[in-house]
């Protein structure tokens, strides 16, 4: 019996749920795989966006003592969209696009906190990393209070291709970071626009903070080092919400 009711398993089921275009979180294959269906699965991860990670057979059967067939994967909670599909409707249905963009965010807590600030402020899709983010489990549909649930998230192979698509699309890609010049309630956020928020250890990659198009710093006036990323995140999108309010 399965362990986890968001684990699916078996070599037809799996493929039939990626290929009917079912939102997988991630997929467990046993390392010595037949080399046919090696080559299969991760075809579809690729071409799907999923992440994959071979294991030792004794992993798979610890997950469920269930026939596997040497693939087992987990059920997203959420369904993922395209990019590319969202960005043209956005413009079509609510006009001014709000991205947020999070980059190397990986306590599920913040994560869940993140999105409930993004749905309240009027962020129509957040935009996460394929590997090295938060994974969306049940603390963080807790943590958001259903706000995972309102919003479209995007799961991205590549970060930086992601900007660059929002930059071709006509939307200004901006960061929060410490070493900024200009105060966030100095910066214009009428128009389109992308905001990318950093991990709390390292901020903003170095690899996308070269994408931006500009930067801003939240100011402070006590002496702690910063800002929760989930709080600095709140405060961010509130001023958009402020701005965009007033017109």
């Amino acid at each position: 019996m399965a362990k986890n009711k968001n684990l699916i398993f078996g070599r037809h089921p799996i493929l039939d749920t990626i290929q009917s275009g079912g939102s997988i979180d991630k997929i467990f294959l046993q390392k010595s795989i037949s080399k046919d269906f090696d080559a299969e699965i991760r075809k579809a991860c690729r071409e799907y966006g999923i992440p994959m990670q071979y294991v030792p057979k004794e992993k798979l059967n610890r997950l469920t003592s269930k026939n596997h067939q040497g693939v087992v994967g987990f059920l997203s909670m959420v369904e993922y969209k395209k990019l590319e599909d969202l960005i043209p409707f956005i413009y079509e249905q609510s006009g001014v696009p709000l991205f947020l963009i999070l980059d190397g965010i990986t306590d599920v807590r913040n994560f869940g906190a993140i999105a409930r600030s993004a749905e309240l402020c009027g962020v129509q899709a957040i935009i996460i990393p394929q590997k090295g983010g938060a994974a969306i489990n049940e603390d963080a549909l807790k943590t958001s209070a259903g706000a995972l649930s309102k919003i479209a998230v995007c799961r991205e192979t590549s970060l930086k291709k992601a900007i660059e698509k929002l930059k071709l699309n006509g939307i200004t890609v901006l960061g929060a970071s410490l070493q900024a010049k200009q105060a966030l309630f100095n910066v214009d956020f009428v128009g389109p626009a992308a905001i990318v928020m950093g991990s709390e250890g390292r901020g903003i990659s170095r690899e996308i903070e070269k994408l931006l198009d500009s930067t801003f710093l939240i100011p402070q006036i006590g002496t702690t080092d910063s800002f929760n990323v989930s709080v600095a995140t709140g405060i961010s999108l509130y001023e958009v919400l402020r701005q965009r309010s007033a017109i």
